[in-house]
């Protein structure tokens, strides 16, 4: 594999602002938000896309909705509503090729996003 960004924030080799995590996920802030509140959920385990998400434990695949819901709750999105969006390869234009989730909220979001 070579060198992925996610792994690097993962493992505390490159800085971002945390702001949820547990042993199978990490939740940070996006470095370019396209919304107030602009958030990532990646696992610790490197998977490329959602199409690779049989590679996750059946309880990281169970875990994951409930720990995104948790990111977006703590974050104050529950009551007014929040985007959760994940892409797959490059005609998505995913840009980081390691499973990563989008919180998008705190105000209503453009018909584009």
């Amino acid at each position: 594999m070579t060198e992925c960004i996610f792994c690097g924030i993962v493992a505390g080799d490159i800085p971002a602002e945390i702001t949820h995590q547990d042993d199978h996920f990490v939740a940070f802030r996006d470095i370019a938000p396209k919304a107030p509140v602009h958030l990532l959920i990646v696992p610790r385990r490197h998977v490329s896309s959602i199409a690779e998400v049989g590679a996750l434990t059946e309880g990281e695949r169970a875990q994951m909705p409930v720990f995104l819901a948790e990111v977006a709750d703590r974050a104050g999105l529950a009551d007014s509503g929040y985007r959760a969006v994940t892409n797959h390869g490059p005609n998505s234009r995913q840009a980081v090729f390691h499973l990563h989730w989008h919180i998008l909220g705190g105000a209503l979001l453009s018909e584009s996003m």
